[in-house]
């Protein structure tokens, strides 16, 4: 069962990859260090996954940034950095039914009634702003009450009591439209929160682009490989991941909207827009030597980069069935893992970047930027993207305006009322119809010998 756990991935890296795990046991406060010591590692460019040992006043060691290092998420799916958007784009549309098993490996410890105590649980404060800790790697886990098809997905969680959590909705998906329909039966929704899973379950729970009858769980499973190992809840008749660390079964109330927020989210602002929805805890189950899971929030690379991944994959899967010469998808971490697609194609005629950056757009409600590059730019380099923005884009002709978007509702460009924008594509590439300036090059030898040269005189 481990394999599909986080524990389980963690134990793997310490094994195979031990520079990249990083046990904390100096005494940390829930109030801020956690999230400040991960953003300190992303200044130093260094993403390990991090265990803190000693949360002052709690028992349960924290565990955070598991999805913060491209590498190891590559590993988790046999692939390499570069190849990994087209891995997951190839692996997440492969559905592997799941498979029910007896019992969880959260079902060690039980909590009911008035033994329940979220404010027991080591759930970080992480900024300043946030107007209270927030449970942020919690998967929320529900069926649709028409069709009984579940979802699973994350969605902030704000505590406000022992058994009282704001939620906010705003994505407005699958689970938005849940909670709508039960609501509209004057019904309560059914939820179970999970905290602790593996980074594949992450991963796969990202994906938007999918047929309405397939579960997320069948994605996550085509990310494994094997069927994704669920097991039975007591709330709903729902299934969560066997091997989670721990699960809250609940429900979102209906017609009950309490204040939530701020929160500092992705954009790298605080967010004071939400749903406002609340979560009431029935039941809480853990494994007796749990980890509590935390996501670091605002524009941490745990926060983002598998954002980053699953957009890539996605925009690219779009793009490539009119566009088989494109060639890769950037969705950089610096632009909130969000904001801006930068797409390479091997142009062979006219207008095939506006269709790119129309496809990009209207793939992905995040994606308000493209930038469409020919395939001798390094799309992971901000610095030769933006040289071929001002070496080859001509504005009168180039940049493509598409206003009255639907949007994210936590974008802080988005008009406050309809949540739409205004998207903006850039072409820049170099035109095929009229001579063009010779780019300059150094080849690999050449860059290999004076590489040669400099370490025989030092550097390194």
């Amino acid at each position: 069962m481990d394999n599909q756990s986080l524990r389980g991935f963690v134990e793997k890296v310490e094994k195979t990859n031990p520079e990249d795990v990083l046990r904390i046991r100096e005494p940390v406060s829930q109030q801020l260090e956690m999230t400040s010591t991960i953003f300190e590692l992303d200044r130093l460019n260094r993403s390990p996954v991090v265990i803190f040992e000693n949360v002052e006043g709690f028992d349960m060691p924290v565990v955070t940034n598991v999805a913060g290092n491209r590498k190891l998420l590559a590993q988790c799916l046999g692939s390499d950095v570069q190849s990994l958007p087209t891995a997951f784009r190839d692996r997440c549309q492969t559905y592997i039914p799941p498979e029910v098993v007896s019992k969880g490996a959260w079902d060690e410890v039980v909590l009911e009634g008035d033994q329940i105590d979220l404010t027991k649980l080591p759930i970080p404060f992480q900024f300043s702003v946030d107007a209270a800790p927030y449970i942020t790697a919690g998967q929320i886990t529900a069926r649709d009450p028409e069709t009984g098809v579940d979802t699973t997905g994350f969605h902030r969680l704000m505590l406000k009591g022992k058994n009282r959590l704001g939620v906010s909705l705003h994505s407005r998906r699958r689970m938005y439209e849940f909670h709508r329909r039960a609501e509209a039966k004057g019904q309560s929704l059914p939820a179970a929160i999970v905290i602790g899973v593996h980074p594949l379950h992450y991963m796969g729970s990202m994906v938007y682009a999918y047929p309405p009858h397939v579960r997320k769980f069948e994605i996550i499973g085509g990310l494994f490989g094997e069927p994704y190992r669920l097991a039975r809840c007591g709330v709903g008749d729902i299934e969560v991941p066997a091997g989670a660390e721990m699960i809250i079964e609940g429900e979102i109330l209906a017609g009950v909207h309490e204040p939530e927020g701020p929160f500092g989210e992705f954009t790298g602002y605080a967010s004071y827009r939400s749903t406002q929805n609340v979560f009431v805890a029935h039941r809480v189950r853990m494994r007796r030597d749990a980890y509590f899971h935390s996501v670091v929030s605002g524009m941490s690379r745990d926060h983002i980069l598998i954002s980053c991944i699953t957009r890539e994959g996605e925009i690219l899967n779009a793009l490539r069935r009119n566009l088989p010469n494109v060639r890769a998808v950037h969705v950089p971490h610096k632009t909130c893992g969000a904001f801006l697609a930068i797409v390479s194609m091997k142009k062979v005629a006219e207008g095939e970047p506006k269709m790119a950056m129309l496809t990009a757009l209207g793939t992905e409600l995040y994606t308000k930027q493209v930038i469409v590059v020919d395939d001798d730019v390094d799309i992971f380099d901000m610095d030769d993207v933006m040289w071929a923005v001002a070496t080859r884009v001509k504005a009168e002709k180039d940049i493509l305006l598409v206003p009255g978007v639907k949007s994210a509702i936590i974008d802080p460009t988005s008009d406050p009322a309809s949540f739409t924008v205004t998207k903006m594509g850039i072409d820049a590439t170099a035109p095929i119809d009229e001579p063009f300036a010779e780019r300059l090059v150094i080849s690999d030898d050449q860059r290999i010998r004076a590489q040669k040269i400099l370490a025989n005189a030092g550097v390194s």
